[in-house]
């Protein structure tokens, strides 16, 4: 439950300093993390539970069925982390 608290802020830090150029010490790690944990959450509940899940797009407020688009997000993310990891370990 402490994460659906710490999330929101966990994905402003990551974006802002990604955006920014700044710690990516810091932003590579907590953005490899939320990605994780949110593709093996949206994995596990589209194929494995077969639960039909709406979008949380625009609010919520949309009768759009949770499908490709969530589990590509997640996994973009876990590569950007990943990228920025190596980059800095190249390039320091």
């Amino acid at each position: 439950m402490r994460y659906a608290y710490l999330y929101p802020y966990g994905e402003t830090l990551a974006g802002v300093l990604m955006i920014a150029g700044a710690l990516v010490w810091i932003a590579a790690p907590v953005a490899l993390f939320i990605g994780t944990v949110g593709a093996v959450s949206v994995f596990k509940a589209l194929y494995i539970d077969r639960r039909e899940l709406k979008c949380a797009c625009v609010g919520g407020n949309s009768n759009v069925p949770l499908g490709f688009v969530s589990p590509t997000e997640n996994v973009m993310m876990v590569l950007m982390a990943l990228w920025m990891r190596l980059r800095m370990a190249i390039w320091g």
